[in-house]
């Protein structure tokens, strides 16, 4: 899942991208509105996770605009601002989600996860193929009954291409949804966790390598 962390305290949001990078998470920058919006508009984030007092272009205008284009990401504010009036205003104009500051890591780690689920908070569902489960918003993999620990890079890979099964997936993809903006597109970093990640899967063969192409998610029997 690719976040970006909008937020102008230099500290803090090395901070937070650090802790949501622990997560698995694969977290970008922006110390201000600007930049929010042109990141936002490249990238195709999961989830923003937006500080209400952005200098620039404000932390509202940001999320208003963000919030009318066509299947936005999740928009999770943060603020100082306890009212419940605030809270209020901020869910009005686009937010998904509301934190004051200050906040624990690990509440803001399950607060994007719960973000990024479908329209009406329902969970996402499990992914079954062959005798692979995998369940997204638990972050937990199954083959034949037993389960597989996977590392964040590793589940990230697998999440993605289990989001469309029997679907080539590119390694570029691959880098833009797990990794991050500062990810060498020349990195080996996608064959190398394909391995490790085939590796733990076992056998048979679950993800195969399209040459030239990418990676599939399929049946061994489909392939």
């Amino acid at each position: 899942m690719r976040v970006l962390v909008a937020e102008d305290h230099t500290d803090l949001a090395l901070e937070i991208a650090r802790g949501l990078r622990r997560e698995g998470f694969a977290v970008d920058v922006a110390r201000n509105g600007e930049e929010a919006l042109d990141k936002a508009a490249i990238h195709e984030y999961d989830v923003v996770v937006l500080d209400r007092d952005l200098p620039g272009i404000h932390g509202d205008d940001v999320c208003r605009e963000i919030a009318q284009w066509p299947d936005p990401p999740r928009l999770l504010m943060l603020t100082a601002a306890d009212a419940l009036e605030d809270i209020v205003q901020g869910l009005g104009i686009g937010a998904d989600d509301y934190m004051v500051k200050p906040f624990a890591l690990a509440e803001l780690a399950a607060r994007i996860r719960s973000a990024a689920r479908r329209v009406g908070g329902a969970p996402r569902p499990v992914v079954k193929v062959g005798d692979l489960e995998i369940r997204p918003d638990e972050h937990q993999v199954w083959r034949a009954g037993q389960p597989v620990s996977l590392s964040p890079k590793e589940f990230g890979i697998l999440e993605v291409l289990a989001s469309q099964p029997g679907t080539v997936v590119s390694a570029e993809v691959l880098l833009e949804k797990v990794w991050d903006e500062y990810a060498d597109p020349m990195t080996s970093a996608v064959r190398v966790t394909m391995v490790t990640l085939r590796r733990k899967l076992g056998e048979p063969a679950l993800v195969t390598t399209v040459k030239g192409v990418g990676y599939v998610l399929r049946e061994p029997e489909a392939q």
